[in-house]
């Protein structure tokens, strides 16, 4: 091998940058595990929610503390090997917003009978189109009959949109007009979402657009009050213009605010002794930053009033204190935000705030990086002024349009036009501001996003320019925020996944023993089975799973249950490479060759079977990846990364170990004295067996279409939509029984035991067309209600929807699909499935330039996906474990594909070499012998897949096992279709045309194979 200096430096730099980062994923679990058992040593099991508050404190208090070789956990956390929902618990959801809310807000709400009409005629559009609610709004519109324009003055031509849309204007002409303003109203909605979280620092977040839909993906690992999450996010908008106090006026309340913390923690330090966790009465006021500060392990608004032992208990977590005429009151660090605001409400200090005070409402500003704080962030505290209503002078739905701009000078600032009431009480409000020289605070969600002053006099006209000292996007967000008040949109969740934090801990522990033992089985196999040659297969395999955990760490991927499948799998495909390798050296050898001539031939000869196995797997992973959502393109990541370091450490790391130890003469025969002649002397008739082969195959295909008509498949809620709740009880029950209740209850249902006897899968489509949190709330409380006679006497609603730590009896996961997400899922698992096969196809024809190739290739892959359909229709009823077709069941068949094509590839590039090989033989003996030469190799290959998978099966997580299964089944049948359907097929097409034509010589006639 040439250049093995190069290869060397470049595999112990990979190496050793794998290394670094995963150290950041080892450093923070240890980190994070001193948390736990601090706080696990202060609060008993029965107080999950105070161990959250204490770990969350206890990682602020160390985050920046240098951990190993200089690195803070705080560094290390943003670093380290993300987890997915599956393993570390938490909330993932698809959030539609209401394009029919956004249409109705664009028209102003109008009562006209046409556009309202047409509003409901999209609705049942919707259900059996894919176009969106826009498409199907225009075309229920123009269905209508008579003559009906957008552009009326009571429908799209009224003051909300006169800038852009004239009276007279086309239908055709408005169209584009709207889109335009849905793609804006639903960018303002996303950023919106992104503020909600982004601000708080949630841990590993992922909040994306799809596409230019109305649907925006959101997922927060390790939430920890789901309830309070979904209602945040799913709540509209609020933008809100507020007169604000300046400094000057508040700060008197200040300092007698913090005298008074002090004595309240003087007197509670004379009574206690260690600091506990205390709740004090909250009002009304209480803002979603609260909630989403407590839902994601943050610090809660309602807990302990802890000074540190300081007698100023508020001033003394102050980075710096307002100045006179500044609507900022004082700016505090954001981790300090939360314990202020107990402060601010205890009863016995709002009671300070003199009478002109008392209806004024306390809220912080954006978070900002503090440079002088090494990056942290803080925010500044605000004062609005408030009234008895505790409603602003004027709302955001009067804003009708707001853009980031440049004025004169070249800065950046942002306009906005309001509607012609909301220009006049804006007049009135910038006239008092500019008289008492004081500022108008634009609030969204409780959170002050601007406070800018008035410098011109009242504004007439409701057109403002906001100046700044603003950077371009912080132009273009203020401008989003602006625009996202003046449509309130509705956003429900249509798809949503809840996972506790015990089923992903369970998950972790069962991931790694039956990875653990299936890496074991795989390293003893490749040595009893190639001697010392399987040792260095077996160091090339350990630094491929390094290789790939650090890429993984380095990308910010995202590790899933589905992921860890991944990554074993490809653990039988690098010994599958290697497996290929041997196999060759031993046939070179047998030829008589020297040692090192025939390494260097086994090598080259097994390369080209090698990339085309690999690449045709490969393009089953992007295939995946590109039509997958959530787990499913972790498996296709993971996958896709491990075929590509398979590749380097099998063909390079493999080859640098092998050179280095035979370069001295030392013997390396690939086998021991046991497996030596294993496959060497087969001589089986595989096309002779052919019509037998046919016909068995034909019984199976027959048996498995009557079953998947008859019995049909047990498709999951991910195609049909619903809710489906896993449910662990305290001892045994009976599942018949309490479908029978669940029945009862909500007239549709099914319950499934789900791993062992004490844990069901329930699944339900009552009121599967309605998506709000009331409605999912209402379902909860029914399923409680049925389950509760065999749950413990103490079990209440809030601990059995609860998502604590350590959690052993409840609910203990919970999906959504709508029927509307369902049917795009179904759609989009069509066309994965249909495009690998013509895909495969291409490829194929590609590789070997003769269709039929591809024709047997096709033939054998539609074939084995027939057969594991059938065989899931067949069993689903009776399995122990879940056999739902869902989009890992998709993920599977995929997976499948891309095996048998691996089998088929090898297969065929080993006839194509030995017709050049053997000119002079027949067909059918060119093609008998090339299948015995590579029946060694597939039966290795499928034994270590096989047993890799096994253990994954047995020893993994439940929520797998239908995966699993489906993919060791197709390893069975893809085995047997690329021996018995494949070739023969592409033997029996090329029999009907001019063999020539394949050849480009002569064939002979037929002669008998020999039986074996």
């Amino acid at each position: 091998m040439q250049n093995k200096g190069l290869v060397s430096v470049f595999a112990i730099l990979f190496g050793l940058v794998s290394i670094y980062q995963l150290s950041f994923t080892f450093i923070t679990s240890k980190v994070e595990d001193s948390a736990k058992e601090f706080a696990n040593s202060k609060f008993t099991e029965d107080q999950p929610h105070e161990r959250n508050v204490a770990e969350a404190r206890y990682l602020d208090s160390v985050a920046n503390n240098p951990v190993f070789l200089g690195v803070d956990y705080k560094t290390a956390k943003e670093k380290e090997l993300n987890k997915g929902l599956d393993l570390k618990g938490g909330i993932n959801v698809m959030l539609e917003v209401s394009v029919k809310d956004i249409l109705q807000g664009l028209a102003n709400n109008t009562k006209d009978a046409a556009f309202n009409q047409a509003l409901e005629n999209a609705k049942e559009l919707q259900k059996t189109s894919q176009d969106t609610y826009l498409e199907s709004f225009f075309k229920a519109f123009e269905a209508l009959p008579g003559e009906n324009n957008l552009a009326s003055p009571d429908i799209f031509f009224n003051k909300n949109l006169e800038d852009v849309i004239e009276v007279g204007m086309t239908n055709a002409q408005v169209k584009p007009i709207i889109e335009k303003k849905i793609d804006e109203s639903i960018t303002s909605a996303f950023e919106v979402l992104r503020k909600r979280i982004d601000k708080f620092g949630v841990t590993q977040p992922n909040i994306q657009r799809i596409g230019k839909s109305a649907r925006i993906l959101v997922e927060l690992p390790g939430a920890k009050d789901v309830d309070r999450v979904k209602k945040l996010l799913q709540s509209t908008a609020q933008l809100e213009f507020w007169d604000v106090y300046k400094f000057e006026e508040v700060a008197g309340f200040l300092q007698a605010a913090d005298l008074k913390a002090g004595e309240i923690e003087l007197a509670k330090s004379k009574t206690v002794n260690t600091v506990e966790t205390t709740q004090e009465e909250t009002d009304s006021t209480a803002t979603e930053e609260d909630d989403v500060s407590k839902l994601l392990g943050g610090q809660d608004v309602k807990d302990s009033l802890v000074d540190d032992g300081k007698s100023n208990p508020i001033l003394s977590k102050m980075v710096s204190l307002g100045s006179q005429g500044s609507p900022i009151i004082a700016t505090f660090r954001l981790k300090d935000t939360s314990v202020v605001n107990g402060y601010l409400r205890n009863p016995q200090i709002k009671s300070l705030l003199p009478n002109e005070l008392r209806f004024a409402k306390f809220v912080w500003g954006l978070p900002e990086a503090n440079p002088q704080l090494e990056g942290e962030e803080t925010s500044s505290l605000y004062v609005l002024k408030g009234n008895r209503n505790n409603t602003p002078p004027l709302g955001g739905s009067v804003v009708v349009d707001a853009r980031q701009e440049f004025d004169q000078m070249s800065r950046v600032v942002v306009s906005m036009q309001m509607n012609g009431q909301g220009a006049k009480v804006w007049e009135q409000m910038t006239g008092d501001a500019y008289q008492n020289q004081s500022q108008i605070a634009i609030v969204l969600d409780d959170i002050v996003y601007s406070a800018p002053g008035v410098t011109s006099g009242p504004i007439a006209g409701g057109r403002s320019q906001i100046s700044g000292n603003f950077t371009v996007p912080q132009g273009q967000d203020l401008a989003n925020v602006l625009r996202a008040g003046k449509l309130p949109a509705s956003a429900e969740i249509v798809q949503g996944e809840v996972v506790g934090p015990t089923l992903g801990q369970e998950a972790i522990n069962s991931g790694v023993l039956s990875f653990l033992l299936a890496l074991g089985i795989v390293l003893v196999w490749m040595i009893f089975y190639y001697g010392k040659a399987g040792i260095f297969a077996d160091i090339a395999l350990l630094v491929n799973i390094l290789f790939i955990f650090g890429i993984l760490a380095g990308l910010g991927a995202v590790l899933t249950l589905p992921g860890i499948a991944g990554i074993v799998l490809t653990i039988g495909m690098s010994v599958d490479a290697n497996v290929l390798i041997f196999e060759r050296i031993k046939e070179e050898l047998a030829k008589g060759k020297a040692q090192k001539d025939a390494i260097r031939d086994g090598f080259n000869n097994a390369l080209s079977s090698i990339l085309d196995a690999n690449i045709t797997t490969g393009l089953t992973g992007l295939i995946l990846l590109v039509f997958g959502t959530g787990p499913i393109q972790g498996f296709a990541t993971t996958l896709l990364i491990g075929i590509a370091t398979a590749l380097f450490t099998s063909i390079f790391i493999t080859r640098l170990f092998i050179d280095n130890y035979t370069k001295n003469g030392k013997d390396l025969p690939c086998s021991t004295s046991i497996t030596k002649n294993l496959f060497t002397n087969v001589n089986i008739a595989f096309l002779k067996k052919r019509k037998m082969a046919y016909i068995f195959s034909a019984i199976m295909l027959t048996i498995s279409a009557i079953s998947l008509f008859t019995n049909g498949l047990n498709q999951g809620v991910d195609f049909v939509g619903g809710r489906t709740y896993t449910v662990r009880f305290a001892k045994d029950v009976n599942s018949a029984e309490i479908q029978d209740n669940l029945i009862a209850t909500f007239g549709s249902a099914e319950a499934k035991t789900y791993g062992g006897d004490n844990q069901l899968k329930i699944t339900t489509k009552y009121k599967v067309e309605e998506t709000g949190t009331e409605v999912d709330d209402e379902i909860e409380r029914m399923l409680f209600e049925t389950v509760k006679k065999d749950m413990p006497a103490d079990m209440t609603f809030e601990k059995f929807v609860g998502d604590q730590e350590g959690k052993s009896i409840g609910r203990m996961e919970y999906y959504k699909v709508s029927p509307t997400i369902a049917d795009d899922i179904k759609r989009d698992s069509f066309w994965a499935v249909f495009g690998s096969l013509i895909v495969v196809f291409l490829y194929i024809l590609l590789r070997f330039r003769k269709w039929q190739f591809g024709l047997g290739a096709v033939a054998a892959i539609f074939h084995d996906v027939v057969i594991v359909l059938g065989v899931f229709s067949l069993t689903y009823k009776f399995m122990p474990f879940s056999m739902e077709i869902d989009q890992a069941f998709i993920a599977a068949i995929l997976t499948v594909v891309g095996y048998s094509l691996n089998d088929t590839v090898i297969v065929f590039d080993r006839i194509r070499e030995f017709f050049g090989e053997h000119p002079n033989w027949k067909m059918n003996r060119v093609i008998d012998v090339a299948l015995n030469s590579t029946l060694g190799r597939t039966l290795n290959t499928s034994f270590t897949t096989l047993i890799v998978l096994l253990c994954m099966f047995f020893f993994g997580a439940e929520s797998i096992r239908g995966l699993l299964f489906a993919i060791i089944v197709g390893i069975f049948v893809g085995t047997y279709s690329s021996l018995f359907i494949a070739t023969p097929i592409m033997y029996d097409t090329v029999k009907r045309k001019n063999i020539e034509d394949l050849l480009d010589r002569k064939e002979e006639e037929e002669a008998p194979a020999v039986e074996a």
